[in-house]
């Protein structure tokens, strides 16, 4: 058996294949990030779920790409993690950058970029990832993505910059306080995930002025940074993978027509597209 894992610092999807490429079985559970989380941690988190723990012993191989793999000390923190749940199991440990080429590459060169929980961008030819400007985290870096927009919110919440009717409803549904949004930040662990959570609230209305401002400016840094600055960016599409792109691509979509960039996909999740490619290239070589 098989498990195909694509993971953010939000949450994981993973897929259970058989040896010959038939889907079995899909489980979800809380996402993991190398940058905050212990070996330890991930084990005692993937424990929890019993329909996982049910199939561990079955596994052969696990494939899987996450957030902050992104060289091989992290990777190791998450191979450790995962060999002390499946013992049995060969694995391999790559970026979620990975996982979102695999997901939107077609044969031609193309830049592929991550907006979730975090965000990310890399261009590819078919041979070579490329990478610029990436990986400085929720604090540095993360333009566009769910942290970036939480911390928007936040930060306006706090200054007063909000409708009337904005701040209400924040006070009512999340109990929002500066001492409680100060300890979720700065004292409590995950503030990245804490951050993006708030994206739910924009989106719920992000056909107010106020949002409607801050998530197309948003888009826009990211596209700058994340997207302009490949020579090539003009030449090839430019693919989207993640829930913040699925639910912000009118914003994408009217930032990049503004810079003169080609939207291609815009996807929710990989994992579907990965199985695909791992059917088609990989599996059959394990």
């Amino acid at each position: 058996m098989i498990l195909l894992v694509d993971s953010g610092s939000t949450k994981s999807d993973w897929f259970l294949i058989d040896s010959d490429g038939t889907f079995v079985d899909s489980y979800k559970t809380r996402g993991f990030n190398p940058y905050f989380h212990t070996s330890v941690f991930i084990m005692s988190e993937i424990e929890k779920n019993e329909s996982i723990m049910g199939i561990a012993q079955q596994v052969n191989y696990i494939y899987y790409y996450g957030a902050g793999c992104s060289n091989d000390h992290f990777k190791n923190i998450v191979k450790q993690g995962l060999g002390k749940v499946f013992t049995k199991a060969s694995i391999f440990v790559d970026h979620d950058l990975m996982a979102a080429i695999y997901a939107t590459y077609e044969g031609k060169p193309c830049i592929s970029c991550i907006l979730g929980t975090g965000s990310n961008s890399a261009f590819y030819d078919g041979k070579v990832l490329a990478t610029r400007n990436s990986g400085l985290g929720y604090i540095l870096g993360d333009e566009g993505s769910g942290s970036y927009f939480g911390k928007k919110l936040l930060a306006a919440f706090l200054y007063g910059q909000l409708p009337e009717e904005v701040n209400a409803e924040l006070e009512e549904e999340f109990g929002l306080d500066k001492a409680s949004i100060v300890m979720n930040v700065y004292e409590k662990p995950n503030a990245n995930v804490y951050l993006a959570s708030f994206t739910r609230f924009i989106a719920k209305h992000q056909e107010l002025p106020v949002f409607q401002e801050m998530i197309y400016n948003g888009m826009k840094e990211f596209l700058k940074i994340h997207v302009c600055g490949y020579p090539q960016y003009r030449e090839v599409k430019t693919h989207f993978i993640g829930s913040i792109a699925f639910y912000f691509q009118d914003h994408i979509r009217k930032a990049a027509a503004d810079l003169g960039i080609e939207v291609g996909h815009i996807i929710k999740s990989p994992i579907q597209r990965l199985l695909e490619y791992h059917v088609k290239n990989v599996f059959h070589h394990a």
